[in-house]
């Protein structure tokens, strides 16, 4: 076991995003994947010291007013200046559940993670319009992604 660490900081406030939530961790517990820890926290619950302690962290938010989640954003004010220089290079992925284009989320976040210089392990997964079946899977194989990157040490 490697002992690595993927933490799913998520602000799931619908019965969508909180399935959305489940997929990347079911995704990134799959059972061909081994030594690799996946939680998840709410974002008004995770502080800088969960951050520090994990490998990979993925980021759920909904689109609000073309913007992060007033959670999501709390939670980069708490704990942006006691992860700053303590996890620079923090391999990340960003899933975004957007009523519209996703456009100003996706800015808003990578604005926020190039300061802290974390490293995105692909582009950002917007899953955009009415509501699809697809999203979960999408969230699946993106949990998956990250887990399998951070076991094989490619993150």
């Amino acid at each position: 076991m490697t002992g690595k660490r993927l933490l799913v900081v998520a602000h799931a406030p619908s019965p969508n995003t909180r399935r959305m939530r489940d997929a990347i961790l079911e995704g990134a517990r799959a059972p061909e994947i081994d030594g690799v820890e996946a939680r998840a926290l709410g974002a008004f619950e995770t502080q800088s010291a969960d951050i520090v302690a994990a490998d990979g962290v993925v980021l759920l938010t909904p689109e609000n007013l073309g913007y992060m989640s007033g959670a999501l954003k709390d939670f980069f004010d708490r704990c942006y200046y006691s992860c700053l220089d303590r996890t620079e290079g923090l391999a990340y992925a960003l899933c975004v559940r957007a009523g519209g284009d996703g456009t100003g989320t996706r800015r808003g976040v990578e604005r926020i993670v190039t300061g802290l210089r974390w490293r995105a392990i692909r582009d950002p997964l917007i899953c955009r319009g009415d509501w699809r079946e697809d999203f979960v899977g999408q969230c699946r194989e993106l949990g998956m992604l990250m887990a399998a990157g951070l076991e094989a040490g490619i993150f």
